[in-house]
C-alpha cells in the first residue's frame, strides 16, 4: 500500500467540490473500483444546514433522472420531488394562464430542493465503498508538477487526478491559469417564501410560476412541505431601491398584488436573504497536463449556465456520465478519457448557454404576450399531428437526451421542412383554383 492507503502504484483521485456533480461522479467512479477522495470548503451540510437563501430550487428533467437512475437514485430523487407540467402566468393586469409544456400535457419537470438532493447524494457517495469525504477543507490550487492538493490552512497533499467541481468560481480554474470568459447579467437573484396557506398550498403546485414585468421578473417552485420557493431575478439596482419595508410592501402591492398577501415574512426574506449574481461561465480547454498530475474543470466550473431553462445540475449530470463512459472507452487511461470528454461535452454546454439565456427573456417578458401564446398553440397543435417528426425546442431540451449541440439544427431542418409543405401546399391549392377557373 502507498503512504496514503491507496493501493501500490493506483492513481490518486481528488474531486474538488461535493456539489450535485461532485458527489454523483464520486459514486460513479467508486462503482468503478476507482478509489477517490471529495474535497469539500462549507462544513457537511447535512449537519450544518444550507446556506440561507441560496437554494434556487432545481428542475431535474429527463438528463438529470438519466443521471441519478444510474446510481440508483431516480425513483428516491422523484419522491422528494413534485411534478410541475407546465408555467402558470400571473400577468399584472388580467387573469392568470396555464402553459402546458408538452403537447399531451403528461410531461413534467419536477421541483425539488437543491439541498435536500445533495444531502442523497452525499449520503450514497458515503456509502459507495472506495469513497472519501472530507470537509471544511478549502483547496486554493494545484501543483501539477509535484502531482499535489494545496488548501488555505493545510499542508499540501498528494493527487495524480483532480476533477474540479467547485462552481462557476472555481479555485482550481483561477490557480492554474484556465482560459474562460465569465459573463455577468445586470440582473441578480433574491429568494423569497410563500408559506403553506391553512396547511395547504397556497398557490398551484402543478406549475412554476411566473410573474413576467418585462425587464424582470419572479418565480415560484413548490416544495414537498406545501410551501413555495420564489425568486426575484431584477436588475441589481432596483433591489438597493427598496431600503426599508414600507418600500418593500408598496413596490410588491404595484407590481405582484395577487400574492403579497401571501407573503407573510417578505420584509424579513427581502431584508436578510442576499443578492445572488447569474453568470455565464465559457473555459477552454478544461483539462490541463502536468508530469505530476491531470486536472480536468466539471459543472459550473467548465461552463456555467443561468438558470432559466432549469438545466445547470442536468447539464453537470451529463458531464459526469460523460466522464465515467470515457473512461469505459479508454480502458482507464486518464489522459485519454477527459480529452475525450471535453472534445464531446464543450458544443454541448455552449449551445445549452445559448438556449437559457434566451429563455430568460421568453420567461421574463414573451410568455405574457397573445401572440406567444397562440405560437404555443400551434408548436403543440403541430407535435400533435406531426408526432415524433415534429418536436418544440423545450420538449427537445427537457424531455429527451438528445445532445443539446444536435437541438438547434433539429429544429431548423423541422421548420424548413415545414414551410416546404407549407408553400408546396399553397402552390398545389393556387395550381387547382387555376384548374377549375379554366374548366
Amino acid at each position: 500500500m502507498a503512504a496514503d492507503g491507496a493501493p501500490a502504484g493506483a492513481e490518486r483521485v481528488a474531486i474538488v467540490g461535493a456539489g450535485l456533480a461532485g458527489c454523483l461522479l464520486a459514486v460513479l467512479l467508486g462503482r468503478r473500483g476507482v478509489p477517490v477522495t471529495v474535497y469539500e470548503r462549507r462544513p457537511d451540510p447535512r449537519v450544518a444546514g444550507a446556506e440561507r437563501g441560496r437554494s434556487i430550487n432545481l428542475a431535474i428533467s429527463a438528463r438529470g433522472l438519466a443521471a441519478l437512475e444510474q446510481v440508483g437514485l431516480r425513483d428516491q430523487s422523484l419522491k422528494q420531488a413534485l411534478p410541475m407540467h407546465g408555467r402558470m402566468v400571473h400577468p399584472l393586469r388580467g387573469a392568470q394562464n396555464f402553459q402546458p409544456y408538452s403537447a399531451d400535457g403528461e410531461r413534467a419537470i419536477n421541483s425539488i430542493s437543491r439541498a435536500e438532493l445533495n444531502k442523497s447524494l452525499l449520503d450514497t457517495a458515503e456509502a459507495t465503498p472506495g469513497v472519501t469525504l472530507r470537509f471544511s477543507r478549502r483547496v486554493t490550487g494545484v501543483d501539477t508538477g509535484a502531482g499535489a492538493l494545496l488548501f488555505e490552512d493545510a499542508d499540501a497533499e498528494p493527487a495524480d487526478v483532480v476533477l474540479a467541481g467547485d462552481g462557476a468560481y472555481s479555485a482550481v480554474r483561477r490557480s492554474l491559469g484556465f482560459d474562460h470568459d465569465a459573463d455577468f447579467l445586470e440582473h441578480g437573484y433574491k429568494e423569497l417564501t410563500v408559506p403553506p396557506r391553512d396547511g395547504e398550498f397556497a398557490l398551484d403546485p402543478d406549475a412554476l410560476h411566473i410573474w413576467p414585468r418585462g425587464t424582470s421578473m419572479m418565480i415560484a417552485l413548490p416544495n414537498l412541505d406545501r410551501s413555495f420557493t420564489c425568486t426575484l431575478f431584477w436588475p441589481k439596482g432596483d433591489f438597493d431601491a427598496l431600503d426599508t419595508p414600507a418600500k418593500v410592501t408598496a413596490y410588491f402591492e404595484e407590481h405582484y398584488p395577487d400574492v403579497v398577501g401571501l407573503m407573510p415574512g417578505l420584509t424579513d426574506d427581502y431584508a436578510h436573504n442576499p443578492v445572488g449574481s447569474l453568470v455565464t461561465v465559457r473555459a477552454w480547454p478544461w483539462t490541463r497536463y502536468g508530469a505530476g498530475a491531470t486536472v480536468a474543470l466539471l459543472g459550473d466550473a467548465a461552463h456555467a449556465i443561468v438558470p432559466f431553462f432549469g438545466q445547470g445540475a442536468n447539464c453537470a449530470f451529463e458531464d459526469c456520465i460523460e466522464i465515467d463512459r470515457c473512461l469505459t472507452e479508454a480502458g482507464g487511461d486518464w489522459r485519454r478519457a477527459l480529452s475525450l470528454y471535453q472534445e464531446r461535452r464543450k458544443a454541448n454546454t455552449d449551445a445549452i448557454a445559448e438556449m437559457a439565456l434566451d429563455n430568460f427573456i421568453e420567461m421574463r417578458d414573451r410568455v405574457s404576450s397573445p401572440v406567444y401564446r397562440a405560437k404555443q398553440a400551434a408548436t403543440h397543435a403541430l407535435e400533435r399531428r406531426l408526432a415524433g417528426r415534429y418536436v418544440s425546442r423545450y420538449e427537445l431540451v427537457s424531455f429527451s437526451t438528445l445532445p443539446y449541440a444536435r437541438i438547434p439544427a433539429r429544429i431548423r431542418r423541422q421548420n424548413l421542412v415545414l414551410g416546404a409543405a407549407v408553400a408546396g401546399g399553397a402552390a398545389a391549392m393556387a395550381l387547382a383554383v387555376r384548374a377549375a377557373r379554366r374548366r
